[in-house]
């Protein structure tokens, strides 16, 4: 035997006393080694590694033992089978043995095997191709073997890892190898801790770097978005730095609805996530289910997401840079009437209601203003910088980083931009063997612009350009018009030649011309400064026992700086004044968690143990804002500098949050016999001063069991099912969602009152109750029930399902009392409940297909939610409601149906000749719409009583989706590689309210043109008309809900990176450059800018929302 031989066997007198201690009972007689290993592994509790195709060729067994050590009953099993074997803790790798003689042309071949983070992979198999010849790894990776020729080829294999082909290109080799994306024996994040994904038993979604760092964002929640079944990611803005609406498993409460999000072990919130760079994120983790959620009890029943940043490994210092250059251009302009098809349907809609043409010669006035080209900008600039340093020694570690990001928008570029300069510093230091202290620290500063209004009708550059008239100019050239009413009014704005913007005499209110809206928000910004981290000491005084304590912090500043100039925009905006605020905001929240736990193995038997203890403060704030008014400046720049303003002319502002505290214990048992029978137990009691004494604290449990039933012995052997899993729990978490001391009957100010006449009255000042109090006031709780299977399938494929049926009980919420109480407001109680159910399904796809690695994967969730409760007698709830312009409510919260559903009339089609009208009548025979005209809608009469009236208004849509969806596909070749990423939404409606309707001549969009005229020509969109009597515009009806559904190829990548012997060369160790493209494509019915709405209280309502950018980027990673 050869040296390596005689050190594999050495190594085998080395194996763990634990691993020699078991007992082995075994009798096969001609079995194969495949199930004679795989028997003596189960008995162990061992895992036995070895290559599936060279194991059939060997010769079958016989073994007949009976209580022998692990080594006696493999000493049989090898006898006279040239194969040897390394026991390193829990795992047992087999290698073949060499021959000691080998061919004269023979060369020695060394190497080292390491995985994706450059760490060694101690026991990897590395064999010569078309032979059954080979070697393993030691425990630093290295190895060494002898091959027939230097045309040989190896192949490098190790469990959880992708298979990786090798040409022998000399005498010493480096051979990377990548986690395979079907092992289930990888691991991931859970509340506090980590656990193989193969024992987990919740229902939990992860998300890696390579998937983050692949599509090009402003914040982390956006690469989120179709990544992970469950989770709805809503962009509540294109505005650059917006945040988006994050909901896990749909609506839970008729509060805050946004999830817990954790990073590196600190709470924070769902605007606060802003502060991190993505290419720092190493995984980010979807708890969704109860079971899994309940080590966060009190704050995690809208769903947790914890983010985990990257980490130092011990070794040679790594740097790495990552950036893009692109430029952004709207995806898609609304097709809007110009200036003669304007003029010509604004006659039509005067003439239908018996006026006289307002505009004698529509042609004359050609194509007009197109006001989105003059707001729109096609070649908006972006970019983003990162810069990363790690590496350490065995005692300490560290990964710092450096980022930078700019973006411009689409909409108004001079008011709508964004940056970001981040700093992160990540460090672990081991200061005995059994004692480590680290620390993870991020800071961001960020300044932004804004258009001011968005996904708002009243206003703003992008409602103002939809509204206005294509007649009006952009800037009046007429020198003569110029010097005329409205113009002469020296208050106009005016461009950089002196020439004053256009001023619409027809469209009024607060739709202006955007170019002179732009120029009276130039330089004022927003600002903040985050600072985000933690540090812990943790001891493990004996093996298995851990203690840690924990101290985490997040400390705010920001403010905002702006700048009002004298101004006439219309007749109905003026701003008569200079004046120049400034507000100063800092927040401070802080959390404290100590945790002690163990973990033993005996025999098959594994118990891990947690216990804790958490204090938790937030909301801790301090406000000021200042207010200049007639400073003497014309511009920002000037007046940020100047306040020459008399003391009567300045007004100040301030207060202070009230501290938000919970305190909490909680604890988690964790179980399995073999990894085959597994059960998880979690408890957490909090406390938060938000409920009074009678309800202050709330206990919230969870269990959960499963099964892997691949691990049975009675499996059959198979080439499909590889591994197979069933899973299933239940558990409550809570909310405390409610404001401060809402439990309490308090005294508000500002409620004054004049006494007397004339000279003696006098002015006091008064203060009344707010709202009576509610000492039995107390959590909002989400129990949760979640059914699921997760399967290994022909080696390459994974599956996840999950059922889940989820409801909320005690919603917190403030009902309505009659004003005769005497209170300002309404008491706080809990009232309500609603529930969701739904499934998940995740698939994914990896092989190599020759020299092609093809990955491929997707996820779909479908969900139904529906109010069950809203209190005795009660039908609706009153206070969620949302308005559009002069229109009763257009959605509605009712029991029995989803929560804030669109709510309105129906249309039967419309009324195509006078004879249909005297046809639509009631059982008595009366017309039910006798002052409709032809052109006008019919609408439904429900109730039946031959009036159209509220009452007959229905549910006519939903505007949450049913299913949400995503895709990833994936290839590499010889370097070149590509990824496509696609996301989705369907069975969701949305309501299109882009036009002022209480301005008669603001512009349409083309479908107008498909207006009905005359009998037969449409049966969809109305006559025009300005007076309205039957209300077609004015009535909120499904003539203003469209199909919400679409999907979108979000991102686009194609990459090359340089082969390895000519970056050694250059002294790198990686150069990739890279083109890409977000946003290409999207398909969908909808008729406004963009399909993904979000929002707080309801979703897919659009006043204008500020669309998403369609943006190619080029980009460069560097690794040095």
């Amino acid at each position: 035997m050869k040296m390596t031989a005689f050190l594999l066997l050495t190594a085998c007198l080395h194996i763990s006393a634990k691993g020699l201690s078991q007992q082995i009972t075994l009798s096969e007689k001609n079995a194969p080694l495949k199930k004679v290993l795989k028997e003596v592994a189960r008995q162990a509790g061992i895992s036995v590694v070895y290559d599936e195709t060279l194991l059939s060729t060997f010769a079958p067994v016989n073994i007949d033992v009976k209580n022998v050590t692990v080594k006696e009953a493999m000493d049989v099993c090898l006898k006279n089978q040239p194969l040897a074997y390394v026991m390193e803790g829990k795992r047992i790798t087999l290698v073949n043995v060499m021959p000691e003689r080998v061919a004269d042309s023979s060369i020695t071949v060394t190497g080292r095997v390491v995985n994706e983070t450059n760490e060694p992979v101690p026991g990897a198999t590395i064999r010569i191709q078309n032979s059954s010849l080979g070697t393993a790894a030691d425990g630093n990776g290295k190895f060494t073997i002898k091959v027939p020729n230097s045309k040989s080829v190896l192949i490098v294999s190790f469990i959880g890892y992708d298979s990786k082909t090798v040409a022998i290109s000399g005498n010493t080799l480096n051979v990377q190898l990548k986690p395979s994306q079907t092992a289930l024996t990888e691991t991931v994040v859970v509340g506090y801790g980590i656990q193989k994904k193969s024992v987990v038993t919740g229902a939990i979604s992860s998300v890696r770097a390579a998937d983050i760092e692949s599509q090009p964002v402003t914040r982390l929640e956006q690469v989120l978005q179709g990544r992970t079944s469950g989770l709805t990611v809503a962009a509540s803005s294109g505005q650059p730095g917006s945040a988006s609406s994050v909901r896990v498993r749909g609506i839970t409460s008729f509060n805050n609805n946004n999830p817990l999000w954790v990073v590196d072990g600190v709470v924070v919130d769902n605007g606060g996530i802003g502060y991190l760079n993505q290419y720092d994120i190493e995984s980010v983790e979807v708890l969704k289910d109860a079971a899994s959620q309940a080590i966060y009890g009190a704050r995690a029943a809208a769903g947790v997401i914890l983010v985990t940043t990257k980490k130092g490994k011990a070794g040679k210092m790594t740097v790495s840079y990552n950036g893009y250059y692109g430029t952004s251009a709207p995806a898609h302009k609304l097709k809007l009437l110009d200036a003669t098809q304007y003029a010509t349907l604004r006659n039509e809609a005067v003439t239908n209601d018996g006026g006289t043409p307002v505009y004698a010669d529509p042609k004359s006035f050609g194509k007009g203003t197109d006001w989105q080209a003059q707001i729109f900008n096609n070649h908006a600039t972006r970019q983003n910088h990162e810069i990363s340093i790690s590496g350490g020694s065995e005692k300490s570690t560290f990964y710092t980083s450096f980022g930078f990001l700019k973006q411009e928008g689409i909409v108004a570029s001079a008011i709508s931009k964004y940056e970001r300069a981040n700093f992160r510093l990540n460090t672990t230091h081991k200061i005995t063997p059994w004692l480590t202290w680290g620390e993870n620290i991020g800071y961001a500063y960020d300044k932004s612009t804004g258009i001011g209004n968005t996904n708002n009708e009243y206003g703003g550059p992008l409602s103002s350009a939809i509204n206005l008239d294509p007649i009006t100019p952009a800037i009046e050239t007429d020198p003569a018009l110029a010097a005329g009413a409205p113009y002469k009014d020296n208050a106009v704005r005016r461009d950089a030649m002196g020439r004053p913007y256009g001023i619409s005499p027809v469209v009024g209110q607060e739709i202006t011309n955007p170019l002179a809206y732009i120029s009276t928000r130039l330089g004022n910004y927003n600002w903040s400064h985050n600072i985000v981290g933690n540090t812990y000491l943790e001891m493990e005084p004996v093996k298995g026992l851990k203690v840690r304590s924990t101290l985490g912090a997040k400390i705010s500043f920001w403010g905002d700086e702006t700048y009002t100039p004298i101004s006439y925009l219309n007749s109905s905006t003026i701003s008569p004044r200079t004046s120049f605020a400034r507000g100063q905001h800092q927040g401070y929240n802080w959390n404290l968690e100590n945790t002690v736990s163990y973990t033993k193995s005996f025999g098959l038997h594994n118990l891990t143990l947690l216990a804790g203890q958490g204090a938790y403060m937030e909301n801790r704030t301090k406000d000021v804002t200042v207010t200049f008014y007639d400073i003497p400046a014309d511009n920002f720049g000037d007046a940020s500098l100047n306040f020459k303003s008399a003391q009567a002319n300045r007004i100040s502002d301030g207060n202070e949050g009230i501290d938000h505290r919970v305190s909490s214990l909680f604890g988690r048992i964790n179980y399995n016999y073999g990894e085959k029978y597994l059960a998880e137990g979690i408890l957490r009691r909090d406390g938060s001063t938000r409920f009074g004494p009678n309800h202050k604290y709330g206990v919230f449990p969870s269990y959960s069991l499963g099964w892997v039933a691949s691990k049975e012995g009675f499996w059959p052997e198979n080439k499909v099912v590889d591994f197979l899993k069933f899973r299933g729990g239940y558990g409550t978490v809570g909310s405390d969602d409610i404001g401060d001391l809402a439990y309490l009957a308090t005294i508000g100010s500002g409620r004054n009152y004049t006494f007397g006449n004339g000279d003696g009255e006098k002015y006091l000042i008064g203060y009344s109750p707010n709202a009576p109090s509610n000492p039995d006031l107390k959590w909002e709780s989400t129990s949760q029930t979640n059914i699921g299977f997760e399967a290994t399938v022909l080696r390459n494929i994974t599956v996840a399902f999950d059922w889940y049926n989820k409801k909320t009980n005690d919603i917190l919420q403030k009902p309505r009392i009659p004003y005769y109480v005497g209170a300002i407001d309404n008491p706080a109680a809990n009232v309500g409940s609603m529930k969701n159910s739904g499934i998940e399904l995740e698939l994914n796809y990896h092989n190599k297909l020759g020299e092609v690695e093809f990955s491929a994967g997707g996820n779909v969730s479908y969900i139904k939610n529906k109010v069950t409760f809203l209190g005795n007698g009660v039908k609706t709830l009153a206070d969620k409601q949302e308005r559009f312009q002069g229109m009763p409510e257009i959605v509605r919260t009712e029991v029995g149906q989803a929560f804030n559903s669109f709510y309105g009339y129906q249309s039967l089609g419309i009324f195509q000749t006078q004879q249909d009208i005297d046809n639509y009548v009631d059982s008595k025979g009366n017309k039910i719409q006798p002052k409709a005209k032809p052109g006008d809608f019919r609408w439904a009469d429900l109730d039946g009583d031959g009036v159209i009236t509220d009452k007959d208004r229905t549910f006519i849509g939903n505007p949450m989706p049913s299913w949400t969806y995503g895709v990833t596909i994936s290839a590499a070749y010889k370097g070149f590689d590509i990824v496509v990423f696609g996301q989705g939404v369907s069975g969701n409606k949305i309501f299109q309210g882009l036009r002022r309707l209480d301005i008669t001549n603001a512009n349409w969009q083309t479908k107008a043109l498909d207006r009905w005229t005359g009998p037969g020509t449409s049966n969809d969109n109305p006559r025009l008309t300005d007076l309205d009597k039957n209300k077609n515009y004015t009535n909120p009806s499904s003539f203003y809900l469209e199909d919400g559904s679409y999907f979108r190829i979000k991102t686009l990548q194609i990459g090359y990176s340089l082969p390895g012997t000519v970056t050694k060369r250059i002294g790198l160790q990686k150069i990739r450059v890279y083109v890409m493209s977000e946003n290409l494509l999207t398909i969908t019915k909808y008729t406004g800018y963009d399909p993904e709405i979000g929002g707080t209280n309801a979703l897919s309502i659009d006043r204008g929302i500020y669309p998403q950018a369609r943006s190619f980027m080029g980009g460069l990673n560097v690794t040095f």
